[in-house]
């Protein structure tokens, strides 16, 4: 059958299930009348069985239209869900503020190559929607690109309300150098204009992009592209370019850029980070001439947790949203979290607001009016890539702005005191308090600092716990990131399995990734206190358990590389397990303890409150990098 006629078939077909496509709700709140809207509403937009002709969805894109018309963009893939095969970009139209939908439009056929990476764009001034786009030459299995990988941008347009398309034309002459000649990529989220200053009226989208040295990939490279005549003509405009070493490691990748225009005219531009060696799985930057040129390169936030991924950002009122999942491992656990800053800090996962714990991945958020956001997201009860729902909600559905959390002290020599999350309550301790946590939503998080990643260095870590739990992973101390591949440190008990376990997970080159643990025998959930302590040092990595010492050995490589970085008492990272019982003294050191100042640590406060800063640089306080003595919860300020 020839691909035309297999495209108007195919949209022949949706339009015959048009009516069930739009009914298909994940929210029986749906139905309510349009007049009195709920706060949250949600349905499938996009999805193999209700969508003839194709096997997968994803990648979506999304603006509103002068008209009012909600566009909802997607990559349609033909053959499998493969980021490289035959794959079209789809639409759907919505006239009501996106509670129903026409049928699936195909406006750019692949024809066995793949065209996608949709970022639309809407021009206020002539109602111009443009499409830029990016093409590569497909395949027929579900790999990836080949490496040097032929990308090329396109772009289309619509003037009749996204009804119809122009042709798609190459802008390979104006917006691809000769050294970017493998990766490429538009978007994928939508593009903005600018309201504000001298270039009001500008249209701007994002790219990343790689260089080829003709042997393997030496650099990659974020950029804004603008034009400054509704879309005739564009230009490269601010770039950000970090090299990649020759054993494959580099710093940043910066990639898939979400950018939002703040009140003072400041673009924000945040990005996927995409396993460099800096800390963190998102990276943003600011341009304060229009996406001329960036204020500084792009900068890793290592205490944003996210997992690698694209995301999506919007301004609304005077804070700025986040759309990403907030598992630090997985693709999963859709959030909004809120910046009420103008991005310099953002939303933990405990204060962000959850649109669902199913598997979620790619999104993109536009504003339907004043006080309402449509935000369209991959999710699936089985995998990230099962479908694209649409989500309607307003800013009375997110959370409140939090006050500051209560706080306990760190006496590691200008450090900032520590969160006290859930309710964690103080207790009687070894020497003298302790905090009791309930296993619930408990726990003392560290705010980052350079001082808390341990990277290569020997170390100590050292803790007392009790507890009675027998089910459960019960979580004592958690350093680092979380999964199979993440640098990590944790300490934690497992009444199931009869042990007091630790592990460390080690980066090294471009792809080493290392594992060690060490364990004791019994679970010592006797209700007692215990002394727990951590050592890595002279090639061992060494559990003491009330003096007792069990070995193994070290494993060479940093502790905290790539990922999302935290300091977690009493909770996993990925907040899936917390811990049921108290703990007291929690003391870290960058160097390896000696023997006897081991020892010590079990029969001298090292809680001390009078123990201040000032004396931490010597004896066996030298090297301290974290010291919370739990004894002590202050209100938060």
């Amino acid at each position: 059958m020839p691909p035309r006629v297999r495209a108007r078939l195919r949209s022949a077909l949706v339009a015959a299930v048009a009516t069930l496509a739009t009914a298909v709700s994940l929210s029986p709140a749906q139905s309510r009348p349009a007049t009195d809207p709920p706060p949250f509403e949600q349905q499938v937009l996009f999805r193999a069985d209700q969508d003839p002709g194709y096997a997968c969805f994803r990648i979506p894109a999304i603006v509103k239209s002068t008209d009012g018309t909600l566009l909802a963009f997607a990559e349609g893939r033909v053959l499998n869900c493969g980021d490289a095969a035959d794959i079209d970009i789809v639409l759907k139209r919505s006239t009501d503020g996106g509670r129903t939908w026409g049928p699936l439009q195909v406006v750019n056929e692949g024809d066995g190559d793949t065209h996608g990476n949709p970022a639309p764009i809407v021009d206020r001034e002539t109602g111009r929607i443009l499409l830029a786009e990016t093409y590569n030459t497909g395949r027929t299995d579900s790999g990836g690109c080949s490496v040097p990988c032929d990308r090329t941008p396109h772009l289309q347009y619509s003037d009749d309300d996204g009804l119809t398309w122009s042709e798609p034309r190459d802008l390979s002459d104006e917006i691809l150098p000769a050294h970017w000649n493998s990766w490429y990529a538009t978007g994928p989220v939508h593009g903005i204009q600018l309201t504000r200053g001298k270039h009001a009226g500008r249209l701007v989208f994002g790219v990343n992009t790689e260089t080829w040295d003709g042997s393997r990939i030496s650099a990659n490279h974020a950029a804004l592209i603008v034009s400054d005549d509704g879309g005739d003509h564009w230009r490269i405009g601010a770039t950000d370019s970090w090299p990649i070493a020759d054993d494959g490691t580099f710093r940043q990748k910066p990639s898939e850029v979400t950018l939002t225009e703040r009140t003072d005219g400041t673009l924000l531009i945040s990005g996927r980070e995409q396993d460099g060696t800096d800390l963190g799985h998102r990276s943003q930057t600011y341009s304060r001439d229009g996406g001329d040129s960036f204020v500084s390169p792009f900068r890793d936030l290592p205490d944003l947790y996210t997992p690698q991924v694209q995301g999506s950002t919007l301004r609304l009122g005077n804070r700025i949203l986040l759309a990403c999942p907030g598992d630090p491992d997985r693709r999963r656990t859709m959030m909004v979290r809120s910046s009420h800053d103008g991005g310099r800090t953002w939303d933990s996962v405990d204060r962000g607001t959850v649109v669902t714990t199913d598997w979620s991945g790619y999104s993109d958020m536009m504003a339907i009016d004043g006080h309402t956001v449509g935000l369209m997201y991959e999710g699936g009860a089985v995998d990230a890539r099962d479908e694209i729902r649409f989500a309607r909600f307003t800013e009375d559905w997110l959370q409140p702005r939090r006050g500051p959390d209560p706080t306990t002290p760190d006496l590691a020599p200008q450090t900032p005191r520590a969160a006290v999350l859930g309710g964690a309550e103080q207790t009687d301790g070894v020497f003298d308090g302790a905090l009791e946590f309930d296993g619930t939503d408990d726990a003392v998080r560290l705010p980052y600092r350079a001082q808390l990643p341990l990277g290569s260095k020997d170390f100590t870590a050292s803790l007392w716990f009790r507890y009675s739990a027998t089910t459960g992973e019960q979580p004592f101390l958690w350093m680092g990131g979380i999964g199979s591949t993440q640098p990590q440190i944790w300490l934690r008990g497992e009444p199931a399995n009869n042990r007091v376990r630790a592990l460390i997970t080690t980066r090294e080159g471009a792809r080493t990734v290392r594992t060690a643990s060490v364990s004791t025998t019994g679970a010592h959930n006797d209700g007692q206190w215990h002394h727990l302590a951590l050592r890595r040092g002279d090639g061992e990595l060494m559990l003491f358990l009330d003096g007792t010492a069990v070995t193994t050995a070290d494993v060479a490589g940093s502790v905290s590389r790539n990922s999302p970085f935290g300091v977690h008492i009493g909770q996993r990272m990925d907040s899936r397990a917390f811990f049921t019982g108290a703990i007291d003294d929690v003391q870290v050191w960058d160097r390896a303890l000696g023997t006897e100042e081991l020892t010590g640590l079990r029969t001298e406060s090292t809680g001390n409150t009078e123990t201040t800063a000032s004396t931490a640089g010597t004896g066996r306080t030298r090297g301290t990098v974290l010291w919370l003595p739990m004894d002590r919860v202050s209100a938060g300020h």
